[in-house]
């Protein structure tokens, strides 16, 4: 017993001397172990409690609470396709919202705020009117607070498949952009696909120019649009499919275009809060997420100056973030303005708020664009759009 006790206390002597001993020749204590990292999705929830929660108010936890919940999606129909897959769908219970649109305005639209923004002016003849939608466009959707699945599309006879999920919330800045017969079109940041597709539909566009820098993304754009589009249509001269640098847009192609779709990359964020493969909230892709609104200014300067005078350029994301929406806009206008010596004009989309408010829950009082917020009863989005017009 004499002997663990001086063994004990000869012990504790040594323990009491290691701040002589040399820092080089110090041992790490099991309690100096690295912290656990964190997840990417982790990260982005932590993130959008910061941002969003001071950015939508008491919005931010029904918000919140969508966004964790799985999305809904809608099906555009395939017009190139020859199966029964309307009739299908409509057996199903689902319904074309685009057909079904409201014809009236609901009561919680006429008491958004109509101040202009100081950098630009509200094109005066859109307040009020209706946009020109597609009649070829069809994106069927399962009713409010229906949660059901679609089954996987089928192939016709030709191979090509019936329908294409998508959340039905991103065809929106498609119909926004009134395509109008013999228009020429350019998709700036195409991939994966679904804008284009539904661009196609419209079966107005005289030449459309699909465009996404990253090789990789567009091949996959291209096995997409060949599981829908039948192949002498792809090889068209009407058709361009390209990989460029989408920045330098307005240096290979200027004044160009009647139509300019610019649907950047973004946080995207239902798949940063979802998805930790590919999350732009990973540790090693922290200098990229905050590089993100200089790349959307310049990938939005690019498609304004190559849209042609007279021209329309429809600004897209799929972020709640003021800092990729409206703060980008807002630079975007005074910087064409200042630099380039181009004035552009905001379009009003509040009829698009008036047609599909019962479809999509809308963000209020934007003073640049709007925005489909999700909700657990339309847990569409988000996707956020904006329209300019480039004055003569």
């Amino acid at each position: 017993m004499a002997l663990l006790w001086d063994t004990s206390l000869l012990l504790r002597k040594v323990k009491d001397l290691r701040c002589l001993t040399p820092r080089r020749h110090r041992v790490k204590e099991k309690w100096a172990a690295t912290r656990p990292k964190l997840p990417p999705t982790r990260l982005a929830v932590h993130h959008f409690d910061a941002t969003y929660s001071t950015q939508l108010g008491q919005l931010w936890p029904s918000v919140r609470l969508a966004m964790l919940s799985e999305r809904k999606y809608g099906a555009l129909l395939n017009n190139f396709s020859h199966n029964a897959a309307l009739t299908e769908l409509k057996a199903q219970g689902c319904v074309d919202f685009i057909s079904e649109r409201e014809k009236d305005v609901p009561s919680c639209l006429e008491e958004k705020s109509e101040e202009p923004s100081d950098v630009s002016m509200k094109s005066s003849d859109a307040d009020g009117e209706q946009l020109s939608l597609s009649p070829n466009i069809k994106c069927l959707v399962f009713p409010r607070g229906d949660v059901t699945r679609f089954k996987p599309a089928r192939p016709d006879k030709n191979g090509l498949l019936g329908y294409y999920l998508m959340d039905a919330a991103s065809l929106l800045p498609c119909l926004a952009l009134d395509v109008q017969e013999g228009h020429s079109v350019l998709d700036l940041c195409a991939a994966p696909g679904g804008k284009t597709l539904a661009l196609l539909q419209t079966q107005a566009i005289r030449f459309l120019c699909i465009n996404d820098s990253s090789v990789s993304r567009t091949l996959r754009l291209r096995k997409v649009l060949h599981s829908y589009v039948p192949k002498h249509f792809l090889t068209n001269e009407n058709l361009r499919i390209t990989s460029f640098d989408g920045t330098k847009w307005g240096e290979i192609e200027s004044n160009t275009f009647d139509r300019v779709l610019v649907d950047v990359p973004c946080t995207t964020d239902r798949h940063s809060l979802m998805e930790d493969d590919n999350n732009i909230f990973s540790k090693n892709r922290t200098g990229e997420r905050r590089r993100l609104p200089q790349l959307q200014l310049e990938l939005l300067l690019a498609g304004i100056q190559a849209a042609c005078p007279g021209g329309e350029i429809l600004y897209s994301t799929c972020t709640l973030s003021q800092n990729q929406n409206l703060s980008v806009v807002e630079q975007a206008i005074y910087q064409a303005r200042e630099k380039d010596g181009i004035h552009l004009q905001v379009v009003d989309l509040r009829p698009l708020m008036r047609m599909f408010g019962n479809t999509f829950h809308f963000a209020p009082d934007l003073h640049l664009g709007e925005m489909v917020i999700p909700h657990l009863a339309a847990n569409f989005g988000p996707i956020y759009m904006c329209k300019l017009k480039r004055l003569t």
